[in-house]
């Protein structure tokens, strides 16, 4: 069976053909069944009735809000056309909760763990797709303004006509064993000011093999060698647009020579200190939590359950 991280499993077929004919993104984007998601920066609005789940709108209550928006297709269930609308610069009190019950603007990160699987994957894919068109309202090339296309699939320079499409851009992350021991770290920033430690993760450069990207990372952040590295698992990561990719490898030394521009600490933890962490009861190790693809790939670690 596939390994599920949270924001992965989206249902949605992404309407590779039907997108290309504008004038039927148009048709469905007012059709009384297609349902709309709203999105304002990193908050979706939920609906909580005991359980959260997505809030689908129709087009009669996106008119009704009357809203300046444009429409981002995301893909079809049923027959039925998903769209996510990136919400203006509103603030909560001003949005007409207590028309729609249950309804909640939440932040995307604390919500995904209370989400099924499906709604996160479509969650995550939305928040993606938004945070590639914040960015790219100007041609690289020129500098000239750039129009939608294909219901949001690509950017087309008014001027110079170049085509821009959506970008993911590849981290590895991995936990490193020497036997009864794996690799964690504490960058500067994030990690820092939570006083957590993760798996050593990075940005693939080009030209760069999964497993140079590995042996690389270690390389670099903690002075060590390594070899056997195995993929494991991949999880989208929309902040702003990533993608995680998973992966195991043994130690092929074990002195830590740490890079103290770009780490804060990095250090070896054993086994049982680790199951401790993955549980909140550990008085010494503080990990992420399962939203996280680092969890799950130290989960599978400690309990040998990667192979």
């Amino acid at each position: 069976m596939p390994i599920e991280n949270i924001f992965s499993g989206n249902p949605l077929d992404r309407c590779e053909i039907e997108r290309r004919d504008e004038n039927w993104i148009k048709i469905r984007s007012e059709d009384p069944s297609s349902k709309f998601l709203l999105i304002l920066g990193s908050k979706v609005i939920v609906r909580d009735v005991g359980e959260i789940e997505l809030l689908w709108f129709g087009i009669d209550d996106i008119q009704e809000l009357d809203l300046e928006y444009h429409s981002v297709l995301l893909g079809m269930s049923n027959d039925v056309t998903h769209f996510v609308i990136d919400m203006p610069e509103v603030s909560e009190k001003s949005f007409p909760f207590e028309k729609f019950d249950g309804s909640v603007l939440l932040d995307a990160r604390d919500v995904a763990l209370e989400l099924c699987s499906t709604d996160s994957g479509i969650l995550a894919q939305s928040l993606a797709q938004l945070n590639w068109h914040r960015r790219n309202g100007f041609c690289s090339v020129c500098g000239q303004r750039t129009i939608v296309k294909r219901g949001g699939q690509k950017r087309e320079c008014s001027a110079c006509f170049i085509e821009h499409f959506p970008r993911v851009d590849p981290v590895i992350i991995m936990v490193i064993s020497d036997g009864e021991n794996c690799l964690v770290g504490q960058s500067k920033g994030r990690l820092a000011s939570t006083n957590r430690y993760s798996a050593l993760a990075g940005f693939m450069d080009q030209g760069e093999t999964i497993e140079e990207a590995v042996s690389r990372e270690i390389m670099e952040e903690a002075g060590i060698k390594v070899k056997n590295v195995r993929y494991y698992s991949s999880q989208p990561w929309p902040f702003p647009s990533t993608l995680m990719i998973g992966c195991h490898a043994e130690a092929d030394t074990t002195e830590i020579n740490m890079d103290s521009e770009e780490m804060t600490d990095v250090k070896w933890v054993d086994r049982k200190e680790v199951l401790l962490a993955l549980d909140g009861k550990s008085e010494t190790l503080n990990l992420p939590g399962p939203v996280a693809i680092a969890h799950n790939l130290l989960k599978s670690w400690a309990t040998k359950n990667f192979d």
